[in-house]
């Protein structure tokens, strides 16, 4: 996948000189869209600094207040993986990272999100993604920092630009905002039939999004999904409930 086909989305980074390296690393790769996720460092001297050369890319870096928001637009999201919890489900290995990327086809756009350095994403925020990539560090020192680790995944993803020609998708890909109105419509339906009555509503609603938006969607698979959720709300008014 094309450098230019490519997003860093940096959660919250609390430091300006890791925001720098992250610009720096983007654009070693040809990617030319970076995003922040509020509250996020400032690009200031030393941020520039750190950058080297890659200040223009400080200068029209898009803000945003919610990972939802930086992400409506791409059809395919890879989260790096964050201290928290150990769900394996869509967790790719490095060397399954271009595959995956290539699968999308020539005119599909991904983004890569990467959290705060002390905490990493949370599950809340990693649940948005269409999968978690792992990246193979020793189990005794595994954090990196956060420039070396938007290094080291685009590198990675480069690696489907140098091999064989992208496959071309039979249909579109949904972008990650319609994909989550689907899961909204969903929340709407589940909380209509009493799905929630048990508790942990967010822990739910979470491990739903996982096993219906847990990987890219089409255009056509989004709009069935709103389709079974709206008629479950339909019938549920047309029989009083």
């Amino acid at each position: 996948m094309r450098g230019r086909d490519l997003a860093v989305v940096l959660v919250r980074p609390r430091s300006p000189a890791n925001l720098g390296s992250a610009a720096r690393a983007a654009r070693n790769f040809g990617v030319e869209d970076l995003r922040l996720v509020e509250p996020a460092a400032p690009a200031d001297e030393e941020a520039r600094r750190l950058a080297s050369g890659a200040d223009g890319l400080l200068d029209v870096a898009r803000r945003f207040e919610t990972v939802t928001d930086a992400i409506a637009d791409f059809d395919a999201v890879i989260a790096t993986s964050s201290l928290r919890g150990r769900e394996e489900r869509r967790f790719l290995r490095a060397g399954e990272l271009a595959d995956f990327l290539s699968g999308l086809g020539g005119t599909a756009r991904a983004a890569f999100v990467f959290g705060p350095e002390r905490s990493g994403l949370t599950e809340e925020e990693r649940s948005h993604a269409s999968a978690c990539l792992r990246l193979p560090t020793s189990d005794d020192f595994p954090t990196l920092n956060l420039g070396h680790a938007v290094a080291v995944a685009l590198a990675i993803a480069r690696l489907s630009e140098d091999g064989a020609e992208p496959a071309e998708s039979k249909e579109s890909w949904a972008p990650e905002g319609d994909v989550e109105a689907a899961v909204g419509h969903w929340d709407r339906a589940l909380e209509a039939i009493a799905f929630y009555d048990t508790g942990h509503r967010d822990r739910s609603l979470r491990e739903w999004r996982r096993i219906i938006a847990g990987r890219p969607l089409t255009r056509r698979e989004v709009a069935m999904l709103r389709g079974v959720a709206n008629r479950i709300l339909v019938s549920l008014r047309r029989t009083g409930q």
